[in-house]
C-alpha cells in the first residue's frame, strides 16, 4: 500500500490510497470538510466523509499527469516504468502543478 496527501493550496485536503491489489482511496481530511471556505477538489470528487473507491486512478490525479514528450521524459529520468501513474504522480506532482492542487507522498517505515 502507498499513500500519499493531496493539498489545496498547501492545505492538506485529504489522503489518495494506491492498495496493494492496485485499486485506490480517496479520502477528504476531516478538518478540510469542516471548514466551510474549502471547496471540493474536482467536481467528480465532492466533499464527503465517505471514502471514495476505484479500480483505477481517479480521473482527476490520473489528468494532473504530464503527457507526450514530458511523460516520457519524466519516465526516462526517474526511472518509472510507463504504466505506473501512481509512482509518476507521487514524483511529479508535488510542486508546478496546473491548479492549487500539489501531492507529496507519504513515506512509510
Amino acid at each position: 500500500m502507498r499513500r500519499a496527501q493531496i493539498f489545496v493550496n498547501n492545505i492538506l485536503a485529504g489522503i489518495l490510497t494506491e492498495q496493494d491489489d492496485y485499486t485506490y482511496l480517496f479520502k477528504y481530511d476531516h478538518d478540510y470538510l469542516l471548514n466551510p471556505l474549502s471547496t471540493a477538489i474536482s467536481l467528480t470528487l465532492p466533499k464527503t466523509e465517505e471514502t471514495y473507491h476505484s479500480r483505477y486512478l481517479f480521473s482527476f490525479f490520473f489528468n494532473l499527469l504530464a503527457e507526450g514528450a514530458n511523460k516520457a521524459i519524466q519516465n526516462r529520468l526517474l526511472k518509472i516504468d510507463e504504466k505506473d501513474y501512481f509512482t509518476r504522480l507521487i514524483k511529479t506532482a508535488y510542486t508546478d502543478t496546473i491548479g492549487a492542487v500539489t501531492i507529496r507522498e507519504i513515506k512509510e517505515l
